[in-house]
C-alpha cells in the first residue's frame, strides 16, 4: 500500500476554481494507476477522474468533461486535479485513489488498495 494524503479543498463561489493535491509516500510503481473520485453528503462515492502514472493517459466523468483537468508530477510523487467552472453540485468530499490495474481507468474500485482521508470541497451558489 501507499499513503495517499489529499490537499487544497475549501470554500468557493461557483464559476470559481480550485485545485487539489494528493501526495503518494511508499511503494509507487510505474504501472499504477491514480485517481480521483468524490462523495457527496448522503450519497456514494463516484469516479471523477484518473491517469496513468506511466504514460499520462488521463480519462474523466462525463459530468466533468472539459472542466477538470488531472495531472502528475512524477518526481513529487503527486497527482494534481485543477477544478474549474466549479458548481454547487460539485460539492462533496474528493478521495484520492491508487489502483494496481486500469480498473481504475474505468471508474472501477474493486482493485483500489490505497485511499487518502479526503478534503472538503464547498460550492456556494
Amino acid at each position: 500500500q501507499v499513503q495517499l494524503v489529499e490537499s487544497g479543498g475549501g470554500l468557493v463561489q461557483a464559476g470559481g476554481s480550485l485545485k487539489l493535491s494528493c501526495v503518494a509516500s511508499g511503494h509507487t510503481f510505474s504501472s499504477d494507476f491514480m485517481g480521483w473520485f468524490r462523495q457527496p453528503p448522503g450519497k456514494e462515492r463516484d469516479f471523477v477522474a484518473a491517469i496513468s502514472w506511466s504514460g499520462g493517459s488521463t480519462y474523466y466523468a462525463d459530468s466533468v468533461k472539459g472542466r477538470f483537468t488531472i495531472s502528475k508530477d512524477n518526481a513529487k510523487n503527486t497527482v494534481y486535479l485543477q477544478m474549474n467552472s466549479l458548481k454547487p453540485e460539485d460539492t462533496a468530499r474528493y478521495y484520492c485513489a491508487r489502483d494496481r490495474t486500469t480498473a481504475l481507468a474505468m471508474g472501477a474500485t474493486k482493485s483500489v488498495d490505497s485511499w487518502g482521508q479526503g478534503t472538503q470541497v464547498t460550492v456556494s451558489s
